[in-house]
């Protein structure tokens, strides 16, 4: 199984058993230590995963994060868990006491299924007030599994991850913003549009009226793209399957093999065919039946 299918497989498995869990350390046992194994460490081996991480702050002695990845004796990912119930924003302030004592360049806030990584992109030693990277592990995208498996163990690279940390925060954040305003368009976005089009004064009422346009706009230019993604991959099908038809030898089919009153009609072959080749990109096609 590759990392791929076993991180889709916990996030499962997180989904089901979140529920039952009842408590911060029933948190951490059930689903963050199986997340830090995840990623390829060893959370048995506190010369990998050291438990309970001191980490001082000025006179405040005694101060500890709950987990501390390490590598060479340096904590390369500190960690702080939280109740899975619980929201992870008011606790940022806490990890940022703990990022500005730890040599660690990366730390991650997580209540076990939202998952947040922080670094210091503004300011060298002084952790970012919103994370680079994040995810809920329960419907995690292919794209950010890419993302999560450059902390893997095998593939641990600072100086990778750091370079890639600003583009990938701001172009999640891009993402959030453009996602709000096809949802829900502001005035300042409905204002860019209207004024490209509309020749004469944007008053309120024009405002009102072009709100509602580039809303609909908006959902029929996606909609359009989808629909131009499925017939291209409809069509990718039917030439691969056309293919291997001809290269199929046919049986002659004995009419008492063939189930009676069973009629298949084209609507159901075409949508058949459709989910054959969304499905066919994760798949072996030949699964499909």
């Amino acid at each position: 199984m590759d990392f791929r299918d076993e991180v889709k497989q916990f996030g499962l498995r997180t989904e089901k058993m979140i529920a039952q869990i009842q408590t911060e350390e029933a948190t951490k046992n059930a689903l963050i230590m199986p997340f830090i194994k995840l990623l390829g460490y060893d959370v048995f081996d506190p010369f990998e995963v050291n438990p309970e991480f001191i980490a001082d702050i000025g006179i405040k002695k005694g101060e500890k994060v709950d987990y501390a990845i390490m590598k060479d004796g340096d904590p390369i990912l500190i960690i702080e868990c939280k109740h899975h119930l619980e929201k992870l924003d008011p606790h940022n302030s806490q990890l940022f006491r703990y990022f500005h004592v730890c040599k660690s360049k990366f730390s991650l806030l997580t209540n076990g299924l939202q998952y947040r990584f922080y670094t210091d992109l503004n300011d060298t030693n002084k952790m970012d007030e919103k994370p680079f990277f994040e995810f809920n592990i329960a419907d995690i995208k292919d794209a950010q599994i890419e993302e999560l498996k450059k902390f893997h163990k095998s593939y641990f690279d600072v100086e990778n991850i750091s370079n890639t940390a600003s583009d990938l925060k701001y172009a999640n954040e891009l993402k959030n913003l453009i996602t709000t305003e096809l949802r829900d368009p502001s005035p300042v976005f409905v204002k860019h549009f209207a004024s490209q089009v509309y020749q004469g004064k944007l008053t309120e009422k024009i405002l009102v009226q072009f709100t509602e346009l580039v809303k609909r706009s908006s959902n029929q230019v996606l909609n359009d793209a989808i629909t131009d993604r499925l017939k291209s991959a409809l069509g990718k099908e039917e030439a691969t399957s056309n293919q291997t038809d001809t290269q199929v030898t046919h049986e002659p089919v004995m009419a008492q093999n063939v189930a009676p009153g069973v009629i298949t009609t084209d609507e159901e072959r075409e949508a058949f065919h459709i989910v054959k080749a969304i499905l066919r990109e994760k798949i072996n096609a030949t699964r499909i039946a």
